[in-house]
């Protein structure tokens, strides 16, 4: 019997595991009293893709809202903060960019535990393979092109337009997020990964000079994206936990991950598309992909490439032996745990090899 795919086992929801469980009963209470437009009662599941916060489907007899709370138990400093997300997500709203509506708030733990907050449900599609299996070539084509579209969109947007100056530190933002990422990395590690240690001398001795800076989502990927019902279009973003002021080259990087992410024959790990046929899948190469997104944000290329696609690596090691640290003490928030320490030593390795491609002066246009 084969394993299950990505799609099988992310996709869709569940009924919350005990520890998962919201008090219902207070839930309507609250939102009977906070949002005009609820009516009770209410059905709640939990969405199954996802670490990190966890994230329901509310469904009342108004419609469907999501509910997404930080996870209850000791958790990383500054990690998880559902405060900021909602943050974004509204400024952006009102700019138009494509997010659900946000409703509420709520910062009181008195109702829920840990603070959460409510917004509109997006009907679509969420795909969790990037070969998007079971299209026609000519959607697969028109899907990747607008997530490119997307994502220059929001590296070209104005902060100061969405009122968000302060929402990150200025200047230095890959040298902040090695910092960040190896402190995590630290606090979770569970083995000694030699690779992981060199990665966390050598890369902040190769930062770039003098980036670009703009709004950043963080780990905008297919599977952070509800594509429309029926249409090949991005229909809303998702998942704006560890969104800042930065540099998009960085989030560029980790969004080109299924180009040249190492394939993960567990399935718990970001979709890859190394080895596929991409002209008979109807997906863009790389370099076309990325020649795209330069042109649309007015740059003339991908500079420093192999610096950035080794950080991408080791950011995404770091994040899931955060993932692993979570499991281990029981508030991960997907219980379709697939992730292995044996991937962060592979990806810790490939983010090694890429960064000694960059100091060897190797063609920086290959993937």
């Amino acid at each position: 019997m084969s394993s299950p795919s990505r799609q099988e086992l992310f996709s869709g929801v569940e009924t919350p595991a005990e520890h998962f469980a919201l008090d219902v009963r207070r839930l309507e209470s609250y939102l009977a009293d906070e949002l005009p437009v609820f009516r009770g009662p209410i059905e709640v599941q939990k969405f199954r893709g996802g670490q990190s916060n966890p994230t329901y489907r509310l469904s009342t007899p108004a419609g469907r809202l999501v509910l997404r709370k930080r996870p209850s138990g000791v958790l990383l400093a500054s990690a998880h903060a559902v405060d900021r997300e909602f943050r974004v997500i509204s400024a952006l709203h009102r700019a138009g960019f494509p997010v659900p509506r946000p409703f509420i708030l709520c910062e009181d733990e008195a109702v829920l535990g840990a603070s959460f907050y409510i917004v509109d449900y997006v009907e679509g599609r969420v795909f969790w393979e990037a070969d998007l299996p079971g299209l026609a070539p000519v959607e697969r084509a028109a899907i990747y092109d607008s997530a490119n579209a997307v994502m220059a969109r929001l590296h070209s947007l104005d902060p100061a337009a969405l009122g968000l100056t302060d929402f990150g530190r200025s200047g230095n933002y890959v040298g902040r997020q090695l910092e960040r990422w190896s402190k995590q990395y630290r606090a979770s590690a569970l083995a000694t990964i030699a690779d992981m240690d060199w990665l966390m001398t050598a890369l902040p001795e190769q930062l770039p000079t003098a980036p670009r800076t703009s709004l950043v989502h963080g780990d905008f990927g297919l599977y952070n994206l509800i594509i429309h019902p029926t249409q090949p279009a991005v229909a809303a973003v998702l998942d704006w936990e560890i969104s800042t002021l930065g540099d998009p080259l960085a989030d560029l990087a980790h969004h080109l991950m299924p180009y040249y992410l190492p394939p993960d024959l567990q399935r718990g790990s970001v979709s890859s598309i190394v080895g596929c046929d991409l002209a008979m899948l109807g997906i863009p190469d790389a370099e076309t992909y990325v020649a795209r997104y330069c042109e649309r944000v007015g740059l003339s290329g991908f500079t420093n490439q192999q610096f950035y696609l080794s950080y991408s690596l080791f950011r995404y090691a770091a994040m899931i032996q955060g993932i692993l640290k979570r499991a281990q003490s029981g508030s991960a928030a997907n219980h379709a745990m697939l992730h292995t320490q044996e991937r962060v030593v592979l990806l810790a390795a490939a983010a090694r090899q890429r960064l000694q491609m960059s100091q060897g002066c190797q063609d920086e246009r290959k993937f």
